[in-house]
């Protein structure tokens, strides 16, 4: 079985839709959220637990990281990155490009590629296009991204314009390098902040032609409000039969407004990254565990929720785990945070396919906004 997409239901009025995401290991439910298991594991859980607790259909891992450790010609020996880590559901990989950005004053960027020091090491790398395909090659993912390079917010226009002018040769050049039975290749759409070149590389994308297209270079800096202009201008020009795929976003209303302007796809560390840190989403808004506040709490974080952690475990319990840096905290929190992600993916989905987008909406705001006595712990 390989790749395809298939429009399930649209929402008459609007670019929001319901879809599926048919692939080698299994199908996906849009709009989906993955969680991101940068080294092959989504931290403090296992792939078990991600698949039947958190019900996530798909996660992301990382190339850049997966490439310096363990090596993705391990990975291959041992059968590729399902039967490595044990995950038999959908993953797709993003290209490695992000990561490298990160690394700033450790990369150089030319046309054919780019030269960048190992975080680990300091040890000297070369990754080009196809270099790049054929790592996710390896690794065996159902979905690989095209290198791309992203830039800093701000940037100039002339900086961006050259940005996307090599996001799209290097595209073509992912596009013509063979791949693995069955594997989808998207594009990544760069641009920043203008709407211009945001056209522009839409454009020679298309003209190419991938199995999905994603939004790129957000997240790097930019207020919500430009990111979501950036999302509102730029799906409309996208194909309507290809997944939309929204990189490194973001918030519970990030989601929301994103899947309510056409996004099918999210990925974000927020809820794992915040739940080592002691924050945790619920639906009257982001509550922090270490506060004292919570030292004789015996209610669970959210009494609406279903997740393990909030059937089984109180806030003054979560709150001493935290405290004593027990590591089980990360573990019920890390549950409890993806679960959130996940139920509400759960929500959009069934309000897009009832036609009460509006209402949904509506209603997340208000419990955000009557959070209570949680109003105090966003300070």
């Amino acid at each position: 079985m390989g790749f395809g997409f298939t429009i399930v239901k649209k929402d008459e009025g609007s670019f929001r839709r319901l879809g599926r995401i048919t692939t080698p290991h299994g199908d996906i439910q849009t709009p989906v959220f993955m969680p991101v298991g940068t080294q092959g594991a989504v931290k403090a859980l296992t792939p078990e637990e991600v698949a039947g607790e958190i019900r996530a259909e798909i996660i992301l891992c990382n190339t850049y990281h997966l490439y310096l450790r363990p090596g993705h010609e391990v990975i291959e020996r041992l059968g590729g990155l399902h039967c490595f880590m044990n995950w038999h559901r959908p993953i797709l990989t993003d290209s490695g490009g992000f990561q490298i950005y990160s690394l700033s004053a450790l990369r150089k960027v030319i046309d054919e590629g780019v030269t960048f020091q190992s975080h680990l090491d300091g040890s000297t790398h070369f990754l080009t296009p196809e270099r790049a395909v054929d790592i996710q090659r390896a690794l065996g993912a159902d979905i690989i991204m095209c290198f791309d390079e992203c830039i800093q917010y701000p940037a100039t226009f002339s900086d961006t314009e050259a940005a996307v002018k090599r996001t799209s040769a290097w595209a073509a050049r992912c596009r013509e390098q063979a791949r693995g039975p069955g594997q989808a290749l998207f594009g990544i759409v760069q641009g920043g902040m203008f709407r211009e070149l945001r056209e522009r590389s839409i454009q020679e994308l298309r003209q190419i032609g991938f199995d999905g297209y994603a939004l790129g270079g957000l997240s790097v800096g930019e207020t919500t409000e430009m990111m979501r202009a950036v999302v509102e201008h730029s799906v409309p020009l996208l194909p309507e039969d290809r997944p939309r795929y929204l990189m490194g976003v973001g918030t519970p209303a990030d989601l929301v407004e994103c899947a309510g302007r056409g996004i099918d796809m999210f990925d974000c560390v927020l809820p794992t990254r915040n739940a080592r840190n002691g924050m945790l989403f619920t639906r009257r808004g982001k509550l922090v565990i270490k506060n004292a506040r919570f030292r004789e709490d015996e209610r669970p974080v959210d009494e609406q929720c279903q997740c393990y952690t909030c059937r089984t475990y109180s806030r003054a319990y979560l709150r001493h785990l935290y405290m004593a840096r027990e590591i089980l905290s990360y573990r019920l929190n890390t549950v409890h945070n993806l679960f959130y992600f996940t139920t509400l993916l759960d929500g959009l989905r069934t309000a897009i396919g009832d036609g009460t987008y509006g209402e949904f909406r509506r209603r997340f705001y208000e419990e955000q906004k009557n959070a209570g006595d949680e109003e105090e712990d966003r300070q």
